[in-house]
């Protein structure tokens, strides 16, 4: 497939926004190259099932993979030796306290390089001032040691990036977002790219159109 251009939005005019169809996307998930990172395409591509994954350089790149890989809180699974962790004072978490440091923390030190570059993490700075991007920090004291970081459409929210300065940190951060996103309401998806620690903790590959149906109904409730 030839991936199509988007055009930015031009500031002070109202374009309309669109993507194509997920389902022309290619193997791995290429969808459509060029746009922006306007809080308006953000949400818009999530609430698609689709998202931004760039290198420096290059004009944002639009994907929508098939499978992807979800987690939710029936197949969660934590170990005894984790729920030991969960339940020692060696950590504590918080919510939204230090977002921006959360996203930075996420895009160092990684040796095949990173997509969360300056322009990624002003956007997704200004989706959190919006109230759409959300972050899980794990603490040692004072020290920001793990979290997560992602953007949420009613009762989805799609996770993007974790890190880890401890052993276990990131799992922590994880398992407190699935805990907490489905306190209330068993139904909800939590959505991720695969990793290792995902999988460990119970995530599972689902197909593009089985995450249609679900997407559909989960960004319209409301997350409370």
């Amino acid at each position: 497939m030839t991936s199509t251009e988007l055009p930015p939005l031009e500031r002070g005019r109202r374009l309309p926004i669109g993507f194509p169809d997920p389902n022309l996307a290619d193997d791995e998930g290429l969808l459509a190259i060029g746009g922006d990172l306007s809080p308006e395409r953000l949400l818009f591509a999530y609430e698609h099932g689709i998202f931004p994954w760039y290198d420096e350089g290059l004009p944002p790149m639009w994907w929508s993979p098939n499978p992807r890989t979800v987690m939710d809180v029936d197949h969660l699974h934590v170990s005894r030796s984790l729920r030991r962790v969960l339940r020692s004072t060696r950590f504590s978490v918080s919510f939204d306290r230090a977002f921006r440091d959360v996203i930075l923390e996420c895009g160092r030190e990684r040796d095949e390089g990173t997509w969360i570059l300056p322009e990624m993490v002003e956007a997704y700075c200004q989706l959190h001032e919006l109230g759409h991007a959300h972050s899980v920090e794990v603490w040692q004291g004072e020290r920001l040691v793990g979290g997560l970081y992602g953007v949420q459409r009613g009762a989805l929210f799609a996770a993007e990036s974790m890190f880890h300065r401890e052993r276990d940190a990131s799992k922590v951060a994880l398992v407190t977002a699935v805990e907490s996103l489905f306190a209330n309401r068993p139904s909800r998806i939590f959505g991720c790219l695969r990793n290792p620690t995902r999988t460990i903790l119970g995530a599972r590959q689902r197909s593009r159109e089985a995450r249609r149906g679900c997407r559909a109904e989960l960004r319209n409730r409301s997350p409370g």
